[in-house]
């Protein structure tokens, strides 16, 4: 397998967890304006979306640039399973077929 490919999916699985920091933060109250946005979780979140970039942009140094939409893609599954694991919110039946039909077409891209 290319590691290039690997480096790709850590990218995504990094900006899947910030995008879950980001929520976190959302979710939550705020005593001020500055607190809405200088805390640990936007802070974290904003630090692995660059790291994610860098990622990104090294992993295209091995890849063809027409598997970038196709890896970005998983992005939306792992943002899916994280907030049902981590927030506990329902997957409903629309999200489970688009979900399918996320997987499906990567399926068929890489067969």
């Amino acid at each position: 397998m290319n590691p290039y490919f690997l480096i790709y999916i850590v990218s995504v699985t990094v900006a899947s967890v910030s995008q879950l920091l980001l929520k976190k933060s959302a979710m939550e109250e705020h005593m001020s304006f500055w607190k809405e946005y200088l805390n640990v979780s936007v802070i974290t979140g904003y630090a692995l979306l660059f790291l994610s970039m860098f990622l990104t942009i090294l992993a295209f140094r091995g890849l063809d640039y027409k598997n970038g939409p196709v890896l970005e893609s998983l992005g939306y599954v792992l943002v899916l399973l994280f907030s049902r694991l981590f927030f506990k919110e329902r997957i409903t039946a629309g999200k489970a077929a688009g979900t399918l039909c996320i997987l499906a077409g990567m399926l068929v891209f890489y067969s």
